[in-house]
């Protein structure tokens, strides 16, 4: 599998919950559940369950850092971790993430949110993104 999106998070399925037209899909990282909000075509198509190897893929722009280990938030997915590193461009920055057990997550943000939120390497931080962000991919 190869994607453009940044972050890509292997793990096995261990859950599925089934609704009309979508379910959610929650891969298990390194120990912390990922929940994945896609269509019931993708789950049949993917020939998704529980056991099967698969990727939480999120694109960088749509995750979201904040400072804290929680934050009273409906998105599901919130993942406390240590700012690695930031890359600083003329109007957003990628900020590099380590959560997940080990795993690096980068998140596109403004400059103005970098420095709002004071954000440097060494820093604990949070990574949030919603379970509609996330995509689901398995290897062919």
């Amino acid at each position: 599998m190869r994607l453009s999106a940044r972050n890509q998070l292997p793990g096995h399925v261990v859950k599925i919950a089934e609704g009309a037209v979508n379910g959610i899909v929650t891969i298990d990282v390194n120990g912390t559940p990922v929940s994945a909000t896609i269509s019931l075509n993708a789950i049949r198509e993917l020939c998704l369950e529980p056991g099967k190897k698969a990727y939480a893929v999120i694109k960088a722009t749509e995750v979201m850092v904040g400072k804290g280990t929680h934050l009273p938030l409906s998105a599901r997915n919130q993942f406390p971790g240590t700012v690695m590193g930031i890359d600083k461009g003329a109007v957003n920055s990628i900020v590099k993430m380590e959560v997940l057990g080990g795993n690096l997550v980068s998140a596109t943000i403004s400059n103005n949110a970098v420095e709002e939120l004071g954000l440097k390497p060494g820093d604990e931080a949070l990574a949030v993104i919603k379970a509609t962000s996330v995509m689901v991919g398995i290897d062919d």
